[in-house]
């Protein structure tokens, strides 16, 4: 498609960005590890390109970010909601996230969000075996193993308004039970570390404002 033509248009005259691109299409989760070494900014948020959650909510989340390693959206937080998206996809979100709960530290509500605010030095040595959407869970799973802090933002999801989901869901299903196995055999056996997770050092989000450069990447 013409998206990297779309985002020069669209950005191109903008002070302080970057444009990072893979020569084959890797995945959603190997192009936000991609952005999260290209940027130069310890705040990295990472949002959906179909429009599914508002990214005005960055500007809610981003603050949270002071005493967390990550910030991720949640549409099944109790204060969350979901607009006009096939009850038989949130059947099997809500089901894959109770196995998540019970495998990792973290109970958190929803782990597959892209939509995300990460403290760049605090995920720079995750380390990924998917790269596509099965990474965006496994990047929450080994933050958790790591003692990172993560954090729920709850917000709203709606029916995506730009494009078509590429989601084969037998083949996720099987997906997410391997990745399900692995993180269970790693918390067990401690091999992405034991440490229970700790509140990171306070963020000053007001440097960057003040030095006049870019505080966070996108």
């Amino acid at each position: 498609d013409d998206t990297w033509e779309a985002l020069h248009r669209t950005f191109g005259d903008l002070p302080h960005r970057t444009f990072v691109r893979h020569g084959t299409n890797r995945g959603v989760a190997a192009g936000i590890a991609t952005g999260l070494h290209a940027a130069d900014t310890e705040i990295v948020c990472s949002i959906d390109c179909d429009c599914t959650y508002d990214p005005h909510e960055l500007g809610r989340m981003i603050p949270l970010l002071d005493s967390a390693d990550v910030v991720t959206a949640s549409p099944y937080h109790p204060q969350g909601a979901v607009r006009n998206v096939p009850s038989w996809r949130l059947f099997l979100s809500r089901g894959l996230s109770g196995l998540y709960r019970l495998v990792l530290r973290h109970h958190l509500a929803t782990y597959t969000s892209c939509f995300r605010v990460y403290r760049r030095s605090s995920s720079l040595d995750v380390k990924l075996e998917y790269g596509g959407f099965l990474g965006v869970a496994e990047f929450i799973g080994r933050m958790d193993l790591a003692g990172r802090r993560i954090v729920e933002f709850p917000t709203t999801l709606e029916v995506r308004m730009i494009g078509r989901s590429k989601m084969k869901v037998v083949r996720t299903i099987g997906g997410h039970l391997k990745l399900l196995a692995r993180l269970a055999w790693a918390r067990l056996t401690a091999q992405n570390g034991g440490t229970r997770p700790t509140t990171p050092a306070p963020l000053d989000l007001r440097a960057s404002a003040t030095s006049g450069t870019s505080p966070m990447s996108v």
